[in-house]
């Protein structure tokens, strides 16, 4: 997936280490080669290709993705969108370079949702097209990655762990000394690496979405890989990042998209309306600003799963 994973872990002494280094790298390769759009044999892109109206047999972990991504994409209207391969290709954030025809094909065109134009069959694990679809999981599928990897760690029976791929983790349980686990927000910042706020974790997942690590500079503007369906191009705001905390990497990952994409009035609006804990850093003229919704982002506060500072 074009990064690394991690995995911290306080383990008996007894843990085959070897196997289950062996396992996470499995667990890894199986979320990449069947939901990577940069492998052209990936079960998505044999999704891809196939046209629309034929029953394509799928394995469960993309069904299950695929089931996900539905499901945010409803309850978000469309503002997290699994159906935006081609935009993706078109700026050149894919596998391709930028096509400037296909860019100006897209600009302003209203276009379905992927929850519109995608049929999944559970029962068979089978999905179809109704209409032209081309999908993207980059959204959504590292959060899975992660929430896999801590599936395998459990099966090894450890109780005490904190697993990561890019900017998304995972956290059971607390450290050997009893303390939750710290990890660092990053500070969205184009040219440096530092934190903006640290998370102590404990049986929780949190996910952020940015514009300050993949872009574009188009004249004037600084241009984010999101797509944004409503224009048919990339996302253009002043929010710079979205972090979500809850229990599952997965839709963390994926609403931390939705609500970048909603921008920082409807999206704050929505995530305090749902219930959500979620971090807005903002780009205003005197600099970055913080906008927090939840109690868990509050400065200093501590409800177990999680402490903000």
């Amino acid at each position: 997936m074009g990064t690394r994973w991690s995995a911290l872990i306080y383990a008996p002494t007894s843990t085959d280490h070897k196997a289950l280094r062996a396992a996470l790298a499995r667990a890894v390769d199986e979320v990449d080669h069947q939901m990577s759009t940069w492998k052209p044999d990936s079960d998505l892109m044999r999704m891809n290709a196939a046209p629309p109206g034929v029953w394509i047999d799928l394995p469960p972990a993309l069904m299950q993705v695929l089931a996900t991504g539905l499901e945010i994409g409803r309850a978000s209207k469309g503002a997290f969108d699994i159906g935006l391969g081609d935009l993706v290709n078109a700026w050149g954030f894919g596998p391709r370079t930028a096509d400037p025809e296909a860019i100006r094909a897209h600009l302003g065109q209203c276009r379905p949702p992927a929850h519109d134009l995608l049929e999944l069959d559970t029962e068979r694990g089978r999905a179809r097209k109704h209409g032209a679809l081309s999908l993207d999981l980059s959204g959504i599928a590292k959060g899975y990655g992660v929430d896999r990897m801590m599936a395998v760690i459990e099966g090894f029976g450890i109780t005490s762990a904190l697993v990561g791929l890019d900017g998304e983790l995972r956290a059971k349980g607390v450290k050997a000394d009893g303390t939750p686990w710290t990890v660092a927000i990053e500070r969205p910042d184009y040219e440096l690496r530092a934190p903006m706020s640290v998370l102590t974790l404990q049986d929780a997942a949190v996910a952020t979405s940015g514009d300050y690590r993949h872009w574009i500079d188009v004249g004037p503007m600084r241009l984010s890989h999101t797509m944004d369906a409503r224009t048919g191009g990339p996302l253009n705001n002043r929010v710079a990042s979205v972090s979500v905390l809850t229990e599952s990497c997965m839709e963390a990952d994926a609403w931390a998209t939705a609500l970048l994409v909603m921008g920082e009035a409807a999206g704050s609006a929505f995530a305090d309306a749902q219930g959500m804990n979620a971090l807005f850093v903002l780009r205003t003229e005197s600099g970055l600003a913080r906008r927090p919704v939840g109690p868990i982002f509050a400065p200093g506060h501590h409800r177990g799963a999680a402490t903000g500072i």
